[in-house]
């Protein structure tokens, strides 16, 4: 996750794009060329970033698909941060409890990520470890045997 906002009210989604880009380049010190979002987006003003909306099919190159179908796949991670990082209820108060709130939600997101990588690591190195260590497993008790 590389940026989230808390935004007051219900504003539209299309009115919201240059803040979350211009977010975006404040945190990554690059502005990104291609935003790929939902159709919650059209009529977007913004003219630096080419804005690839889905659901739509004219001019689509495979790698433009391809970018469309991941898109896709970070629903999900949007439903989880919802539900794990208990966005429904904030427990801090006023509009900038919530902008608070939002970011710590983001922050815990990318350390639980972090962690599962370093688990699957961690579990990589103990099997490969436990795989080397084992008696029947070394090169030279193999050629013993043949």
């Amino acid at each position: 996750m590389v940026g989230m906002r808390a935004l007051p009210g219900n504003p539209y989604d299309g009115h919201t794009l240059a803040e979350a880009l211009e977010q975006v380049e404040i945190l990554t010190d690059r502005r990104p060329s291609l935003a790929v979002v939902d159709r919650g987006y059209r009529g977007h003003s913004v003219e630096t970033t080419r804005v690839l909306i889905s659901g739509t099919r004219r001019g689509l190159t495979p790698t433009l698909a391809k970018l469309l179908r991941r898109r896709s796949a970070i629903e999900p991670e949007i439903g989880h941060m919802k539900t794990d990082g208990r966005l429904a209820r904030c427990a801090l108060k006023g509009s900038a409890g919530d902008a608070i709130f939002a970011v710590l939600c983001a922050c815990g997101h990318n350390i639980r990520k972090i962690l599962a990588h370093l688990k699957a690591l961690l579990t990589l190195l103990i099997a490969a470890f436990l795989g080397a260590s084992e008696p029947g497993n070394s090169r030279q008790n193999r050629n013993l045997v043949a």
